[in-house]
């Protein structure tokens, strides 16, 4: 019985016996020109398709396309209205090695498909022509075959061709290797003739000579959008300098001309929790991804999405050409971060250099002007502790000689500080106790610190091993450190002592709960003559005289410092002197 369905397709499909060599000689061309227009193979597929099925006046057409060991399979239909889909087909290997398609039924057609793809049909059945391609004018009737053992299969069931009566199976042939599979299917009985089948024969050749030339200028084309991406990431770098946000911003623009559909392609790069994207980047859809790894370690992600579905390729919708690209701008971005990251560090060894220099060059300094400040001002010292023994000297007279005094007693103090700096003092090591000299001084800071209001902490690790260096010196250290702790806390606080043994060093920690210091106090705090005091409040030398000391005696000095939390201390000493220093008993 005819159906509605089956008068509607019978009136659509028309015979193409009429069509003349010259009709289908202008359907290669139009074929070739498809492959020059640079489109993506989707589209290209599709394009094709839509010809085939308007050229053929067939209800369906059917591409299977071998691309390596995997096969892609496009399905076209014309009416209702115009459609196509693609989708992976499984393979497997053959007895000879080959990649063949894996049944999705145990049917004759599929073995016919495989067997045409490899180029090994049998040519002794009928209705195949010497170029291979194969015709049925009612495959629902009977597709009986003999498999390749030379056994006969069994009959093809009812639904061997499904809705359609006529098939023409042709192989698309690039020299002698077959890339594929042209299938033209009809609902019309003993719609295709030999002679129609020879004449798409030329066409399917043209068509295998098209794909293969698309194919190419495909690879090329993602190629030289690679080496454009790469090369403007060179550029972005160079121009955007330093700013390794500018820099990540700039390069992740770049990836959505750099893929297949640009239009529809957004893009973010992730480095450090931080986010870089094109507008409209959204985390659903179809995406490529790939970390970036700096020196070992995962710091973040490329991504590129797609706005809109698109069609399985080789790697989802995405290409194995583009998977290396992301592979590679992610590599790109670890240079970039790695590079940024030993420039940081080399600005920061210059800025110790300078800083070292620095300190040298007011070391000098101040031991040229300490030497030259001592000789006038032990006279000043002596000239007024003589006048002050004057048993008839007036009182007024006596305070103001009293004043003289105490400030002559400042300013050798100070020359006393600019010597230590300037490591012009002689040094006196010997094998001390930390825990004793620390108790030693708080003796005297004690009661400044109550009067302050400041709660004293000690927590003194016992048996601490003793350890070579200079006890007055160490005693200054510990004295400073207090005392600029106290000045950081005029409303009184916590101030902690604490030591401990670490390895082949012992630890002076000293914490407070004052104002703390800001990064720009931080990086200048160890520079001589610095201070956020007032004038009558302290010199500046306090810290930098710590640091010398510290420096000579081969330890280091850790700091930490929050604004409106405290800043804590901690000094490095070794148990053994540094080998160049000799111990002085």
């Amino acid at each position: 019985m005819t159906t509605n369905k089956d008068r509607a397709e019978e009136a659509y499909d028309y015979t193409t016996d009429l069509r003349s060599p010259e009709e289908f000689q202008l359907l290669s061309q139009r074929i070739l020109h498809h492959a020059n227009r640079g489109e993506p193979r989707i589209d290209f597929l599709r394009g094709i398709c839509k010809l085939l099925l308007e050229f053929s006046g067939c209800a369906a057409v059917e591409l299977w396309l071998k691309e390596g060991d995997k096969y892609q399979r496009c399905l076209s239909r014309l009416k209702p209205e115009f459609s196509f889909e693609c989708e992976r087909i499984p393979s497997q290997k053959d007895d000879d090695g080959r990649a063949i398609p894996v049944p999705q039924s145990d049917s004759n057609l599929e073995r016919l498909q495989a067997d045409i793809m490899r180029g090994q049909p049998d040519r002794t059945l009928p209705n195949f022509t010497k170029r291979g391609s194969f015709w049925v004018g009612d495959a629902n009737k009977s597709l009986s075959l003999k498999s390749q053992a030379g056994e006969k299969s069994r009959p093809s069931s009812p639904a061997a061709g499904g809705d359609y009566r006529s098939l023409a199976l042709l192989p698309l042939a690039v020299g002698d290797e077959n890339v594929g599979l042209l299938q033209l299917m009809s609902r019309q009985r003993d719609y295709f003739t030999g002679t129609i089948v020879q004449s798409y024969e030329g066409v399917a050749q043209t068509l295998g000579v098209a794909l293969q030339n698309q194919q190419a200028q495909a690879a090329l084309r993602e190629r030289v959008k690679e080496l454009i991406c790469l090369y403007s990431i060179a550029q972005v770098v160079e121009r955007q300098g330093p700013s390794l946000r500018r820099i990540l911003q700039g390069i992740v623009e770049l990836l959505p001309p750099a893929w297949q559909y640009p239009e529809i392609t957004a893009g973010r790069i992730t480095l450090d929790k931080r986010a870089y994207s094109t507008p409209g980047f959204r985390q659903e859809g179809q995406r490529q991804m790939t970390d970036i790894v700096v020196e070992g370690e995962r710091r973040g992600v490329v991504e590129v999405v797609y706005l809109e579905e698109k069609p399985e390729l080789d790697e989802g919708p995405f290409l194995r050409e583009e998977r290396n690209l992301i592979d590679t701008i992610a590599r790109q971005v670890a240079l970039i971060v790695e590079r940024k990251k030993a420039e940081e560090d080399g600005r920061k060894l210059q800025e110790q250099l300078r800083h070292a220099d620095r300190l040298a060059t007011i070391g000098q300094l101040a031991a040229g002007v300490a030497h030259e400040l001592n000789e006038p001002l032990g006279s000043i010292l002596g000239f007024a502790q003589l006048a002050k023994k004057d048993p008839e000297l007036p009182e007024q007279l006596s305070k103001d000689i009293e004043r003289i005094i105490t400030a002559s007693l400042h300013a050798r103090e100070v020359i006393r500080k600019l010597m230590i700096f300037a490591r012009q003092m002689p040094t006196r090591k010997a094998q001390i106790n930390l825990n004793d000299v620390i108790e030693e001084g708080l003796y005297f800071l004690g009661s400044r610190c109550t009067k302050a209001g400041i709660e004293l902490k000690r927590v003194l690790t016992p048996d601490l091993p003793e350890i070579t260096a200079d006890r007055a010196q160490v005693h200054q250290v510990l004295v400073n450190l207090v005392v600029n702790s106290i000045q950081a806390m005029p409303k009184g606080g916590t101030l902690s002592i604490q030591t401990l043994t670490q390895g082949d060093h012992v630890s002076l920690v000293v914490e407070d709960t004052g104002i703390g210091m800001s990064q720009e106090v931080l990086k200048k705090m160890f520079v001589p003559f610095f201070t956020t005091k007032d004038i009558d409040e302290g010199t500046g030398l306090g810290l930098s005289v710590v640091h010398g000391i510290v420096t000579s005696h081969g330890g280091s000095i850790d700091v930490q410092s929050t604004v409106g939390s405290g800043t804590r201390f901690t000094v490095h000493l070794p148990l053994r002197a540094p080998e160049n220093e000799e111990e002085t008993t």
